[in-house]
């Protein structure tokens, strides 16, 4: 069975997200075994500058990448990744499940995104679309096309 660790900054502290989560959470459970990590999320200034903004995301960069497991594939969520459609991220995950990539790591970025050191070290890097979410939103709207993807992987219906 498909490992997979969302790896992410900070709590999910939205009521309705949390509760979506904990839906979806239980929805992939025939399909795969799916886990949040929620690391420390760095704390930011009122208005950042600059400088502040790359050692932010440094920081939580490192803690992202010391998480990591030698044997996980990295997916890095991003606004400069490639988008998928539904069909073709169910097409991906089967291709690396085909590859032997049994233990995936979907990373998500904090408030100001992801450091370039964990985007480098991706495999994949998604993007869930051009619109901006918030991150925790964004762990969301990750899950339902998880589940989705695995929905038409196996040849069942996905529409509601």
């Amino acid at each position: 069975m498909l490992q997979i660790r969302i790896l992410t900054p900070g709590k999910t502290r939205t009521n309705f997200i949390a509760a979506g989560n904990k839906e979806y959470l239980k929805r992939l459970r025939p399909y795969a075994r799916v886990e949040f990590v929620t690391l420390p999320a760095a704390k930011i200034p009122p208005r950042p500058n600059k400088a502040q903004i790359t050692a932010i995301k440094a920081v939580e960069a490192q803690a992202i990448l010391k998480t990591l497991k030698s044997a996980e594939y990295l997916v890095a969520l991003s606004e400069e990744g490639r988008e998928f459609t539904s069909l073709k991220l169910a097409a991906h995950l089967q291709k690396l499940a085909l590859q032997g990539q049994s233990r995936l790591a979907f990373v998500l970025g904090g408030t100001l995104g992801l450091g370039e050191e964990v985007i480098k070290r991706a495999g994949t890097v998604l993007s869930l679309s051009r619109f901006t979410f918030t991150h925790e939103l964004a762990r969301l709207i990750l899950l339902e096309q998880l589940y989705r993807a695995f929905k038409i992987n196996a040849g069942e219906p996905y529409h509601y």
